[in-house]
């Protein structure tokens, strides 16, 4: 058994990096006792050493060259939260190549690299750990990894974005529309000056990436995830929604079905009473379900420098004992099948229609004609105020296949009695 304190390098200082730094600091002493022995930080990267800081550094640890941390012989393990593809990948690679464990929060990286991450890895023998790539400080990886390992599991949905998730709750609670939202999000620091990674559903789909792969024992392409965001939602079709007893968020869903596996980011409407309904804010939900142990559900917060430092420093404990007893690469990767996906058009779900139509009689019974005609049935529907003469109508369809649904938009927006279909949503029941 190896005694002394651990080396660790941290490369990165930003929003996440500077929580792992200071709960490192703050919780030495705990931190100690559960580890088994000391975490030494022994140098820390930053693109700037003379920028100001959240957090107070003694000068000498830093350096503005990362490679010194991936080349010190002294560093056994490397923290990675500098964000970005590279030079984040060369790095790991690099390290791992030299026998060091690393832990990193980078969800990009992890999305479009992992599986060469974990290959490396393997041969090495040493620990690559992640959980503070996903849903920030819940605890999600590692319960998939060790405490539900018996379990065949069937579907992961989540809220895996806390920016979207905001703007959504304050669309519904405030009556703000989409750009009131989004910049109340970036005043307040939950969405960047740059959104788009967050409201087009990139950080969801890397997550839902991640998650799956380990759920589901696979290597997922990001790139073969069907992905929407949430910029076409209006304050109309929350409203509407709620009438009809639903909220919108923005799910990222894996399942395994009977035709194949289904991977998507997009929005939903959520019935009110579904677990998912009532997160809010910037908050995050992953519910699970697996063959043995049900449905089970993760909640916090899923970002910031104290939530996803507090993952950073767990996976720096886990993997300095391992080190400590000579049991690095005990539990490694088994993400090596590939899964046959099912295409999106052949998805089945239950949809909401909200279009603007010609506003005299035999209207509705044509479109409903053409939905029949193409196999989507209609559940219920809303006709509401005229806008001259047009009448703005939402219909929630049950079950149908999304190539069918595409048919039915193609054929109605050929006719003249539809000006507008000015929306269409997934629903969940």
């Amino acid at each position: 058994m190896k005694e002394g304190a651990i080396n660790i390098g941290l490369i990165g200082l930003g929003t996440v990096g500077s929580g792992t730094f200071e709960l490192l600091q703050r919780n030495s002493d705990l931190i100690r006792r559960r580890a088994g022995c000391g975490i030494n930080i022994r140098r820390i990267a930053v693109r700037q050493k003379d920028k100001p800081r959240s957090v107070d550094v003694a000068p000498d640890l830093l350096t503005e060259d990362a490679w010194e941390i991936v080349n010190d012989p002294a560093v056994e393990i490397v923290v990675e939260v500098m964000g970005g593809v590279e030079p984040a990948r060369a790095l790991l690679l690099s390290a791992i190549e030299q026998g060091k464990s690393v832990v990193t929060a980078n969800k990009e990286l992890l999305a479009k690299h992992g599986a060469q991450l974990m290959d490396a890895a393997r041969e090495k023998r040493v620990d690559v750990n992640f959980e503070g790539s996903v849903a920030g400080g819940i605890p999600l990886i590692t319960p998939l990894k060790q405490s539900l390992a018996a379990n065949r599991i069937e579907r992961v949905t989540g809220i895996l974005n806390g920016t979207t998730n905001y703007i959504l709750t304050r669309m519904a609670r405030e009556g703000l529309d989409f750009d009131e939202a989004l910049r109340e999000a970036q005043q307040k620091g939950f969405a960047e000056s740059d959104p788009s990674s967050d409201v087009d559903g990139h950080d969801a789909a890397y997550k839902l990436a991640i998650v799956s792969a380990i759920a589901f024992g696979s290597r997922i392409p990001v790139e073969e995830i069907f992905r929407e965001g949430i910029s076409r939602i209006r304050i109309q079709d929350i409203r509407y929604a709620a009438e009809l007893g639903y909220v919108i968020k923005l799910l990222a869903i894996a399942q395994s079905e009977s035709e194949g596996f289904e991977l998507r980011v997009h929005p939903t409407l959520l019935p009110v009473e579904h677990p998912l309904a009532s997160v809010s804010d910037e908050f995050n939900a992953i519910m699970v379900e697996g063959d043995g142990v049900g449905r089970v559900m993760f909640y916090g917060k899923g970002a910031g420098a104290g939530p996803t430092g507090s993952a950073v420093v767990a996976d720096i404990i886990d993997t300095a004992r391992n080190i400590l007893h000579g049991a690095t690469g005990r539990i490694p990767c088994t993400c090596d099948q590939s899964l046959p996906l099912r295409r999106y058009e052949d998805v089945k779900s239950m949809f909401y229609f909200r279009m603007l139509v010609a506003d005299r009689p035999g209207v509705l019974a044509r479109i409903a004609g053409i939905l029949g005609e193409e196999g989507v049935s209609i559940a219920s529907m809303i006709q509401k105020g005229e806008q001259g003469r047009l009448a703005e109508v939402v219909w929630i369809t049950h079950r149908a296949r999304q190539k069918a649904v595409d048919r039915s938009i193609q054929r109605i927006q050929e006719t003249d009695i539809v000006p507008q279909i000015t929306n269409v949503i997934h629903v969940t029941e």
